[in-house]
């Protein structure tokens, strides 16, 4: 078992000596080291100017991971998509290939080196995620969750991208395949939720009763409601509405969502969410929500018990968030389950002897 590891270990270090002392990639990290620090400072200014508090920190936090995972789902792609067919077209596959080294071990080195350097995204983030912290206003149960949903993610990502490097021929194809995979998850879901949500619809009565503001008086200052409230005529509408109560799911599949769904949400005083996690997952929670086909609004009544919204806000997203289901471990499963087929698929295709290869790889 340690000399598994040992030569685990080495294809590793092989390929980080490959992929990390390059001077491109040295100055890509630079990069994205001085835009998270340009947006951390952009949306902290942006903060202080309008009086925020330290909870907003919490929001500074939250797009800055997500920043990280946008960068990291932008170039893991290139960098772990042609790890396995890169090599066999310059000849130095067959060199390992016929070392100790067996096909799995040469499969998981490649996965884990690309990984690593994926992960290095998230080590220039830390100076501003440092000072997030240092600020206050995170919980320490959204710190872990988020950051260890994102080194997944960023993991399967790589995972997808070297598996795929060993089922396609050509670097160019795989690498272009990576690329689908992780969009289709990304903007794809979104897509189809939103045309699936357009396809099914359903029809929806709805009966309003007002209130005559051109009698009863003069207006309360306070409510900006007649001192004496005198209701209307019931009128009905029907409208058709879509029903996006039958597609949320597709959701579930997308990185961003599993991200934000998995971070406990903070929530304040009037049960608003105070970071980009809650705000991103709870319009995915709201979309659970099937839409009332036959409802009454009574506005007057509403106004006659001194409710000011006039019974439109009959819930708070606090509650709405907590009657609904979360959906971030089925997505993650989703992801986890496909990046290990993937590996899988490249472990069978990299192990040698080969029974058939396809026309054009080359062998040595």
């Amino acid at each position: 078992m340690t000399r598994y590891f040992d030569t685990l270990g080495t294809i590793v270090q092989l390929e980080l000596r490959q992929r990390i002392r390059s001077v491109a990639w040295l100055v890509l990290v630079s990069v994205v080291f001085v835009l998270v620090g340009i947006v951390t400072a952009l949306l902290w200014f942006s903060i202080t100017a309008f009086g925020g508090d330290i909870a907003d920190s919490a929001g500074v936090y939250s797009t800055i991971i997500f920043f990280v995972l946008l960068v990291g789902t932008l170039v893991t792609p290139a960098i772990s998509g042609a790890a396995i067919n890169g090599d066999r077209d310059a000849g130095t596959l067959a060199t390992t290939q016929v070392t100790l080294a067996s096909a799995n071990q040469i499969v998981l080195g490649k996965f884990l080196a690309a990984w690593t350097v994926a992960l290095t995204f998230l080590v220039a983030s830390l100076p501003a995620l440092l000072f997030t912290l240092i600020a206050g206003g995170v919980p320490g149960d959204t710190l872990a969750a988020s950051l260890g949903v994102l080194v997944l993610e960023l993991g399967a990502v790589a995972a997808v991208g070297v598996g795929l490097s060993g089922l396609i021929t050509r670097p160019l194809f795989s690498v272009v395949t990576t690329y689908l995979v992780v969009a289709a998850l990304s903007i794809g879901t979104l897509i189809a939720f939103t045309l699936g949500g357009l396809a099914f619809q359903s029809q929806q009565t709805q009966t309003i009763i007002g209130i005559d503001y051109s009698v009863g008086g003069e207006f309360d200052p306070n409510t900006g409601l007649p001192e004496e409230i005198v209701c209307l005529e019931p009128v009905t509408y029907t409208n058709t509405l879509p029903r996006f109560d039958l597609v949320w799911g597709i959701l579930a599949a997308n990185p961003y969502i599993v991200l934000a769904d998995a971070a406990p949400t903070s929530f304040d005083e009037n049960g608003f969410p105070q970071d980009l996690f809650g705000t991103i997952a709870l319009g995915v929670r709201s979309a659970q929500s099937a839409p009332e086909f036959d409802s009454v609004l009574d506005e007057c009544s509403a106004a006659k018990e001194g409710d000011i919204n006039l019974g439109y806000l009959s819930e708070t997203p606090r509650e709405i968030f907590d009657r609904t289901v979360p959906s971030w471990f089925v997505g993650l499963l989703i992801h986890l389950v496909l990046a290990a087929a993937a590996l899988a698929g490249a472990i069978a295709r990299t192990r040698t002897p080969a029974g058939a290869l396809p026309t054009g790889s080359r062998v040595a």
